[in-house]
């Protein structure tokens, strides 16, 4: 038989296991806490030890000397020029047409020689025109036979009317008869120097000194007069260049022109590396092309060995002034900041200092300065972005790049 439990038994029973959960269930809350708690405090402590090692390295690779690349302050006499991109143009340059119309006989030219002013260099067709020259001279004979034979009429009857025989207006009638064929006379001479001077047409000369270019018609083609290009004949000696600055730099050039009247130029290669020619400026132009806001200028070379050729690209440098003692560094030295401009300077002890400058002129690959360093003072040119004030460095000097032939451009003044 089943055993059976009175109702005291089990209200017992119940409210033991009561009292058991109410104390387990707080400290599992308790154990809980402290779990998460371990856990934040292992994150928090990992992390600034990680953050303390960090900065550790950091202080290390701050404190590790840093490679840079150094060079010289220079102080040497510079020309001070301005640049310019400028086109080659020759001094004069011609296009030879023909004069009269007809046929093409002759060429008398190599194309690429050297000709000389008046030289023949085309011969047309010169038949025609002897032809017109012959008649003209004809006509010529004809009405001066008429005018002898109407200034005797004159004669007689001038005669004739002393003597009271003829009247007066016979005599007049034979005055006009005698000026009208003298007027003949007179357009059959102009008829003949017309006649001539075409004739000498016919035998095209060049009208300049220069090199004459390829034939453009070719011998035995009829020509048109002031039509037909025949052939062009450039001078090269001396050439022009033309090059355009901006109108902020006309005032400078202005004043060195009228003071000295002749301004050296330069031109150098499409590189700006190697010079080519030197000359002069001879003018500019007499207003500002309002679309670009620019000058135009024209130099002139002697170009005696003719390494100057129309239409060929130029760097020109128009310089300006001669400095005796100009500082210079590299331009890669420059850095800039909220000071201002400054270079980093390396002190005997290996270490750097931030020293403001004073930039006077600069472009490309050469700086000029007004003030700040000394010559002989060693310049950071690579490897700033790593430098900060008393950092240690390691130098290797740079191979020196001071610009074109140790010329300082001033295209770009500050």
């Amino acid at each position: 038989m089943p055993s059976s439990v009175s109702p005291e038994l089990r209200d017992s029973a119940e409210v033991s296991k009561r009292r058991k959960s109410s104390w387990i269930r707080p400290i599992a809350y308790l154990l809980a806490i402290a779990i998460v708690c371990v856990a934040v405090w292992r994150v928090y402590t990992n992390r600034q030890m990680a953050e303390k090692q960090a900065t550790e390295q950091a202080n290390e690779l701050m404190n590790q000397p840093v490679p840079v690349q150094a060079a010289l302050v220079e102080q040497r006499p510079m020309p001070i020029f301005l640049t310019a991109l400028g086109t080659v143009t020759p001094y004069y340059s011609v296009t030879v047409k023909a004069r009269v119309s007809g046929q093409l006989d002759r060429v008398n030219f190599t194309e690429g020689q050297q000709v000389k002013a008046g030289q023949t260099i085309m011969e047309i067709d010169p038949k025609p025109f002897q032809a017109a020259l012959d008649q003209a001279r004809g006509t010529l004979a004809h009405d001066e036979a008429l005018r002898k034979n109407a200034q005797a009429e004159v004669n007689r009857y001038k005669a004739l009317f002393e003597a009271g025989v003829v009247s007066k207006e016979q005599l007049e009638l034979n005055q006009s008869n005698l000026g009208q064929y003298e007027g003949a006379i007179a357009a059959d001479k102009a008829a003949i120097e017309t006649a001539e001077l075409q004739l000498s047409w016919c035998t095209i000369q060049s009208p300049i000194d220069g090199k004459i270019g390829l034939r453009l018609v070719d011998p035995g083609n009829v020509v048109t007069a002031n039509t037909t290009n025949l052939v062009i004949v450039n001078q090269f000696e001396p050439v022009a260049v033309y090059f355009t600055l901006p109108e902020g730099q006309l005032p400078q050039v202005l004043k060195k022109l009228h003071s000295e009247h002749r301004v050296a130029v330069d031109a150098y290669d499409r590189g700006d590396t190697t010079k080519i020619a030197s000359g002069y400026l001879l003018t500019t132009d007499n207003q500002i092309d309002t679309t670009t806001g620019t000058a135009k200028f024209k130099a002139v070379f002697d170009n005696k060995d003719q390494v100057l050729f129309p239409n060929q690209f130029v760097n020109i440098h128009l310089v300006l002034e001669q400095r005796a003692n100009a500082t210079v560094v590299p331009s890669a030295a420059i850095q800039s900041g909220l000071q201002g401009s400054f270079v980093w300077v390396v002190e005997p002890d290996s270490t750097v200092k931030m020293e403001p400058v004073k930039i006077a002129l600069a472009e490309g690959q050469i700086t000029l300065l007004d003030g700040g360093v000394a010559s002989g003072a060693k310049v950071v040119v690579d490897g700033a972005d790593r430098l900060r004030p008393d950092a240690k460095v390691t130098v290797s000097m740079a191979r020196a790049r001071m610009g074109v032939n140790g010329a300082a451009p001033v295209g770009n003044s500050r």
